[in-house]
């Protein structure tokens, strides 16, 4: 391994002092990328320029795989081509930087890579410059190993800047690129406005944490960093600017999930006179232009919607994965009167029994069951337990609660409302509305993946509407808002706010995609008066909304247009474009669980006279 010393310069040309300064003279200029030369190219002299990926020496002649963000060429060394260049060849290991010239020739018969897109060529070198030397890697980036096996993703993070050069990750972040152009492209083409909106701004706290900003300039306050620009893109519709959008970051500090950042990116859409529907077959517009840019992937043209409340009570979530059936059922009505005290408890307390049907496993062993009731149903689900029947194809029936507590009548009630067949296996599960519905909800999904029942080349499309306005905090003990405080309410339930905001439904609507929420919004209060109605309700009074919010009321008092909008996870539309579940992957620089960024070591501490200008002391916790 050839270690880099002190680079010196000559005639503005860097090198490194124990290398021949003819190394590392560069070649003018690169003819080709590494993935574009094909069969038509044979005699032409080119320049390449890239990284060593892998190195191979047979019998004196020099293999080399250069790779780029292109792709990959095999480039020979061989000493009846250039004798010098041969002899520099041998000096060459991983990652070296490289430039090289040379002649492009037809590869033998039995050495075409039908796998590379530049597999029917090599190039003869004529000339090398080594431009850089490289230490050992801390893992393998080459193109030959897509697979990371033994690298914990801390390590890939701490050296980003190498795992980026894996072409499994750096195509997701060119793929990104091009999501941005095709989003741009689309807006632009339909009369919307880009428009940048602060970073630094009041801090108006929509459900999480904000990360704050200390002024220097004004001691004791503060700045904040947007959790989204909500209100700016209001008040561009105030101002007249009728449509707008902008791919924009935004900050929360919240717990970290898979599909979470402390900073994300979004696309970002406001439109003056809109309604649901207009906004529902824009961004159908949208998707489809997305998924035939990037995929080449004919979706929609439009989507099915359905209520929140048939989301919840036929899949048990707001976010439904309808790639697979499993649909769920309310089995009330055929057990209620039975002698079970379970289910007369649940009954009693105002919830439900809640039913599944699982076609084909009615065969399953005891064992089997008991696993499925302790470790997913218990354990990672939540709920008091699972009850089944199992309809072996035999006809025979098999409860898990005996037959005197549970009388075959409701048994076979069950069989009729969930449709079951012989060989079907169906679970049940009891307690309170909705969280038994989610709970199943879950159990579905599980059986769904364990069984192989998902379609994964299936793009389930649906937009969830008629969400709740409000729902109750009990740790709170007041309503919070389930999408935010500007949403509208459905003009047929403003009455009910004061006597019933529980019933109240907002005009409000997600993007769901594959059991993954895309992107959501609403149409939002566009009147003065019924928006402090909306802050009473949330128990935000009047001299709190004036103080957090009064910019906005202020700017509705002068002629403030109806208007809506939603806001799509950049993040999560590439990552389901580019099929992983981890937004980490899509991202160049994403932070870890616990929203570190581990390269550049950040969060950090600051020194004292930085704190000092900023009139922040840290203040040491006591025991």
């Amino acid at each position: 391994m050839i270690e880099p010393s002190p680079a010196s310069r000559v005639n503005g040309v860097s090198f490194f002092s124990n290398l021949p300064a003819r190394l590392v003279s560069e070649h003018p200029y690169r003819s080709h990328h590494c993935g574009a030369l094909r069969a038509e190219d044979v005699g032409t002299e080119v320049v390449l320029k890239g990284w060593v990926d892998t190195r191979r020496d047979l019998g004196g002649v020099i293999f080399i795989d250069l790779r780029d963000r292109f792709g990959l060429t095999q480039i020979v060394f061989s000493p009846q081509d250039s004798e010098a260049a041969h002899a520099a060849a041998e000096l060459l290991r991983n990652e070296f930087v490289v430039s090289v010239k040379g002649v492009v020739q037809a590869r033998s018969a039995d050495t075409i890579n039908p796998r590379l897109p530049t597999g029917e060529i090599e190039v003869r070198i004529m000339d090398l410059s080594i431009l850089n030397t490289s230490d050992p890697l801390p893992f393998t980036v080459s193109s030959h190993e897509q697979k990371q096996t033994n690298v914990t993703e801390e390590l890939r993070l701490r050296y980003r800047y190498l795992d980026l050069r894996r072409p499994a990750l750096l195509n997701r972040i060119v793929l990104r690129s091009k999501v941005y152009e095709s989003v741009r492209r689309f807006f632009y083409e339909h009369d919307f406005v880009e428009v940048e909106t602060p970073v630094l701004m009041k801090s108006t706290p929509e459900g999480a944490r904000d990360y704050l900003v200390p002024s220097r300039l004004h001691p004791g306050k503060f700045y904040a960093l947007p959790q989204s620009p909500q209100t700016y893109k209001q008040i561009l519709m105030v101002s007249g600017l009728d449509r707008y959008f902008q791919i924009v970051k935004c900050f929360r500090d919240e717990d970290l999930r898979a599909d979470r950042q402390p900073e994300f990116t979004q696309i970002d859409v406001e439109i003056s006179f809109a309604t649901e529907a207009l906004i529902r077959e824009l961004m159908e517009g949208l998707m489809v232009v997305l998924w035939k840019d990037i995929l080449d992937v004919e979706v929609g043209p439009s989507f099915p919607t359905m209520t929140y409340s048939k989301a919840i009570k036929r899949y048990g979530s707001d976010k439904p994965d309808l790639r697979f059936d499993l649909p769920i059922h309310n089995l009330e009505g055929g057990l209620k009167g039975s002698p079970f005290r379970v289910f007369e408890q649940v009954f009693a307390s105002g919830g439900t029994v809640v039913g599944l049907r699982v076609p084909g496993e009615g065969e399953r062993g005891r064992g089997a069951m008991d696993r499925l009731d302790k470790n997913i149903v218990r354990k990672k689900i939540g709920a008091g337990g699972l009850i089944y029947f199992r309809l072996a194809t035999d006809g025979q029936i098999t409860s898990s609660v005996k037959e005197e507590v549970l009388p075959r009548t409701f048994v076979d009630a069950v069989i009729e409302s969930t449709g079951g067949e012989p060989g079907d296996l169906i679970l049940l599960l009891a307690g309170n509305d909705p969280e038994v519905y989610q709970q199943m909800g879950a159990l579905r999904l599980h059986m769904a993946e364990e069984l192989d029942l998902i379609d994964t080349k299936r793009w389930a499309f649906v937009w969830i509407t008629d969400f709740p306005l409000v729902e109750w905090s009990p740790s709170d003990k007041r309503w919070s808002a389930v999408h935010h405080p500007f949403t509208s309410p459905q003009e047929a339930d403003i009455t009910l706010m004061e006597s019933d905001p529980g019933n109240v439904k907002g005009r409000a609507y997600d993007l769901v995609l594959n059991g993954q929420e895309l992107g959501g919004g609403s149409i939002r209060i566009h009147d003065r008066n019924l928006q402090k109605k909306m802050f009473d309700l949330l128990g935000i009074g009047a001299d709190e909304a004036e103080r957090r919010f009064g910019f906005l009321l202020d700017a509705f008092r002068y002629g403030t247009p109806p208007h809506g909008g939603i806001a799509f996870g950049l993040d999560r539309i590439v990552a389901a474009l580019t099929g992983t579940s981890n937004i980490r992957d899509v991202i160049a620089f994403p932070k870890t669980q616990s929203a570190a960024e581990l390269m550049v070591q950040s969060p950090d501490e600051v020194d004292d006279r930085q704190l000092e200008d900023l009139h922040i002391r840290i203040v040491e916790e006591e025991d």
